[in-house]
Parts: structure tokens; C-alpha cells; sequence
């Protein structure tokens, strides 16, 4: 735990450098069709929908490329974020998903209101992981599903002390009281599976 201590230090120093060239950008960015190929958005959802879910929560939703796509798959979709751009834009892509302002630390929703949790590509973004995890696993009836960066050095994506060992994930998802943790490599990032 300690080295992942400094590494938030280090992370938070540079986390609104890196949010403002992001979000500087606006939404159209999240939507480029590269990262759209990138982020495997259709197989990721197959992925999440073998589970057999009915609703989800996108947690850093961004512009809820990720719920408008299970939406699409009749899914029941809700999502959370900490910019208020961000809301907005994802109640335009999804009118009839819930869409708050919050953070995954602090999710304003009820025990088990959602079949599955959801993070796409921003959990290692987030200020306390298993507060975060913790609170994923309260309100999810099944389950947690990261979607998440390889930790290796690439040329996109965030650079390398960003990124989380899979080793450290599969420790939180035990912390967090997750009963099984599967890891489905893709093209050119990683799923994690933390189901109840």
C-alpha cells in the first residue's frame, strides 16, 4: 500500500493538468472514432452483459459513451461524475439515463440499485480506490466491472505510474469483499471482472 500512497501524491499533483487537456478539448474528443475503436465499446458490453444484467451504473461517465451503449442494448442505465460538463453532455447522448454529479466515493444511490457497476478507463483516477470499490460493491446486486489500461508504457493512454497493476486491483477487489476476480485481456486494454 505504501508505494500506491506516493503514487497518488504524485497522481494528484498532475491530475488537473491532465483533466484540463482532456476536458479543453470538450466532449467530441471522448468520441473520436479511434478511442471509440480503442475502447472496444461493443465487446466491452458483451463482456459485461454475460453476466446477465438488466441496469448499471457508469461511474465517471464522462459522456456516457459506455451507458449510451448498453442503453442501446435495452440495459437501464444510470451514471456519475464529478464535472458538471460532463452531466450535461451525457443527458444529451442518453435523455432517459439518471445522471448525477458525484463522486465514486460517494455514490447517491441506494443499496443494490443496480444490477452492475461500471467503470470505463477511469478508475486509476479516482481519489481512494477502495473507498471507490467499496462503495461500487454496496450499491451493485452482482458486481463491479473495470475496464482499465495494461500496465505497460504506450505511446496513449496515461503514462505508466497512472496505471494499475493488476495484482493491486485483484488485492482492493479482496479488501472490498469480492468473492471472484477474472481478467479478460483485450486488444489493447484490460477488463477486470469483480463479481459478488
Amino acid at each position: 500500500m505504501e508505494e500506491n500512497k506516493n503514487h497518488k501524491h504524485h497522481h494528484e499533483s498532475e491530475s488537473v493538468v491532465l483533466n484540463e487537456r482532456v476536458y479543453s478539448r470538450g466532449v467530441d474528443r471522448l468520441r473520436t472514432e479511434d478511442r471509440i475503436e480503442r475502447l472496444e465499446v461493443e465487446r466491452v458490453v458483451n463482456l459485461c452483459l454475460e453476466e446477465n444484467i438488466k441496469s448499471i451504473l457508469d461511474i465517471g461517465t464522462g459522456s456516457a459513451l459506455f451507458a449510451e451503449a448498453f442503453y442501446k442494448k435495452g440495459i437501464k442505465v444510470a451514471g456519475i461524475d464529478t464535472n458538471p460538463e460532463m452531466i450535461k453532455a451525457a443527458k444529451q447522448f442518453v435523455a432517459e439515463g439518471e445522471f448525477l454529479l458525484a463522486p465514486a466515493e460517494k455514490i447517491p444511490f441506494k443499496d443494490n440499485d443496480f444490477d452492475m457497476t461500471f467503470f470505463g478507463v477511469v478508475f486509476h483516477e479516482v481519489d481512494d480506490y477502495l473507498k471507490a470499490l467499496k462503495e461500487a460493491y454496496r450499491v451493485s446486486v452482482k458486481g463491479t466491472v473495470l475496464l482499465e489500461w495494461d500496465y505497460k508504457q504506450e505511446d496513449y493512454g496515461p503514462p505508466i505510474e497512472h496505471r494499475l497493476k493488476p495484482e493491486f486491483i485483484k488485492k482492493l477487489s479482496e479488501e472490498a469483499c469480492y468473492k471472484e476476480f477474472k481478467v479478460v485481456r483485450l486488444n489493447s486494454l484490460v477488463l477486470y471482472k469483480l463479481l459478488k
